[in-house]
């Protein structure tokens, strides 16, 4: 899937998740940023019925703003409007363990682990704070 072009005037980055493996615990998948392949994803399982700190978020579009996070003392992206979740972020993580519901990213992939995460986290947030200056950015869950 590919978004539609830019329309002038209006600037955004487009973020899509294209969830590929799913075992008992997690779900990986892959990252683009504007349909370039970024890094992979590890989150919690997808389910049929919320679990508090044990699902994956319902897919769908969501807008992503830069915000200050206190559990995390720095700034870090975050999903507006997610249907019964609240404070759902991108951050550094390797399993699911990791996660209460939140994307984790990383460079390298095994079953329900990636691997090399810090390094793909700061890659990803160095162009996210660049967008959020001057553009909305959207995340795609598939």
């Amino acid at each position: 899937m590919s978004f539609p072009p830019y329309k002038k005037g209006e600037m955004k980055m487009e973020l899509r998740v294209e969830r590929t493996d799913f075992s008992e615990n997690s779900t990986i998948g892959k990252l683009y940023v504007d349909n370039q392949f970024e890094c992979y994803t590890l989150e919690d399982k997808v389910r049929p019925v919320k679990i508090k700190g044990k699902t994956a978020i319902p897919a769908g579009r969501y807008e992503v703003i830069i915000n200050y996070s206190q559990r995390f003392g720095r700034p870090l992206p975050l999903f507006l409007n997610v249907p019964n979740f609240e404070g759902v972020r991108i951050h550094p993580g390797n399993t699911a363990a990791d996660t209460e519901g939140c994307i984790l990213v990383g460079q390298t992939k095994d079953t329900g682990f990636i691997g090399q995460s810090r390094l793909a986290f700061e890659q990803l947030f160095t162009k996210l704070k660049t967008a959020s200056e001057t553009e909305k950015i959207f995340i795609e869950i598939a």
